[in-house]
């Protein structure tokens, strides 16, 4: 059984995702704890800036599910309500439709955009380093990238590329109508701040100032994108010069606090200050929007804005759900196939051990044979035997994906008197 548990933008709101991200990066041994839950064969751990999700292949065990639920309840510090109303669970096709989803950026904050793909990647090379996965996710991961592949070249979902970052620079060019002439201070270097300065260099920004704690990776960013670089500790001059701010570190504290915004107002001479927070933690203190001329939004102030880009999408989303569900279709054929194999694999234990108890009676006379007629007679009777095995086996591969495949073993195991 594959089961999906966990909470997202659509579910749970900053807050919540705040403290269950946290939660889970500090376990010492996350991996380790989950397959310790009885019942759970394989799992994988999810977490971005949008989602927490445990992806996991269970056995028959009643309680796994909830299990799995008050796991990341306790990791978040949910309470029993947040619980409740913000954690979802799926099983078998609804969870593996939901991966596919996921996986092909049908199910993100922003409709289209490539981020996911690599972070699920990146969840699955840590599952694989500490052996948290086995058959059933190695074949389901693989199936879910062929998915966002497919996805990804068949439609136009990924045309003209957006993201958190995207829509957050699209924000401030409909705050100040356009970005040419304005000081954009963006705060971190990652992946998500360069996606940051692509677009604004994109929408006619041309006065950017980068942030982070390695003035190196810093450096690098704003020489690449004409910009100039500064450490963490100039960031009140920073703040200061500045018309928008954009942050995305993976701080796990405020980089800007209440009081930084204060002191920079007061020598901006209280010229407006736009504030776009696009991390998970957050990085901006959400108490500097109480502050006068300050304007801060977060991730989820993006909603708006994501939405208007969703509807350009939709026509070519249609075409992307319809493979998943092709894929879908696939992977859980493969999984009831996968039901019949140890059936199969007693069937063949069978037939080769009354072959061998067969050839040991003919022993006397076959010790006679010259040794290349002996060759000619092994081989002669591997190939009978696996042109009768041919037809049993196919069928049962066949009728297992398309029937009960529970069904079609238990008649195959009393048809060949396996379990005598």
């Amino acid at each position: 059984m594959i089961l999906l548990v966990g909470l997202n933008h659509k579910t749970a709101p900053l807050a919540v995702r705040e403290r269950l991200f946290a939660g889970c990066r500090e376990a010492v041994n996350l991996l380790g704890d989950l397959r310790a839950i009885d019942g759970v064969l394989e799992i994988l751990h999810i977490a971005t800036c949008n989602r927490v999700e445990l992806v996991a292949s269970v056995d028959e065990t009643p309680r796994v599910m909830d299990a799995l639920k008050s796991f990341l309840a306790k990791y978040g510090g949910l309470t029993h309500d947040e619980a409740a109303s913000c954690l979802y669970a799926y099983r078998d096709e609804e969870a593996i439709k939901h991966l596919f989803r996921v996986t092909s950026s049908l199910d993100s904050l922003v409709m289209g955009e490539a981020q996911i793909l690599g972070q699920v990647k990146e969840a699955y090379r840590q599952a694989l380093a500490q052996n948290a996965t086995g058959i059933a996710l190695n074949r389901l991961m693989h199936r879910a990238f062929r998915t966002a592949k497919r996805v990804r070249t068949e439609t136009g979902i990924a045309a003209n590329p957006v993201s958190v970052s995207f829509a957050a620079v699209e924000l401030a060019k409909k705050i100040f109508g356009t970005l040419a002439g304005k000081k954009t201070l963006i705060i971190g270097a990652g992946e998500m701040a360069e996606l940051t300065c692509m677009h604004l260099i994109g929408n006619g920004a041309e006065d950017i100032t980068v942030a982070n704690r390695s003035a190196a990776q810093a450096e690098t960013l704003a020489e690449k994108y004409h910009g100039r670089a500064i450490g963490l500790d100039a960031l009140d001059e920073g703040l200061m010069d500045a018309d928008i701010v954009i942050s995305s570190t993976g701080a796990p504290t405020y980089v800007v606090t209440q009081e930084m915004v204060r002191r920079c107002l007061r020598k901006r001479k209280n010229r407006l200050l736009f504030l776009i927070d696009i991390a998970v933690p957050r990085d901006i203190d959400p108490k500097a929007d109480g502050i006068e001329n300050v304007y801060l939004y977060n991730i989820d102030n993006l909603q708006d804005l994501v939405d208007e880009n969703i509807k350009n999408r939709r026509r070519e989303a249609l075409k992307a759900e319809q493979i998943v569900a092709e894929e879908v279709t696939q992977y859980l054929n493969w999984l009831k196939e996968l039901e019949a194999v140890p059936t199969i694999v007693s069937l063949r234990t069978k037939v080769e051990s009354i072959v061998r108890m067969e050839m040991s009676k003919a022993e006397s006379w076959m010790s006679k044979l010259e040794k290349g007629d002996r060759e000619k007679v092994d081989a002669l009777v591997k190939g009978i035997v696996n042109k009768l095995l041919h037809a049993p086996v196919a069928v049962m591969k066949e009728e297992s994906a398309e029937f009960n495949s529970q069904d079609i073993v238990a008649a195959a195991r009393q048809l060949f008197r396996l379990d005598d």
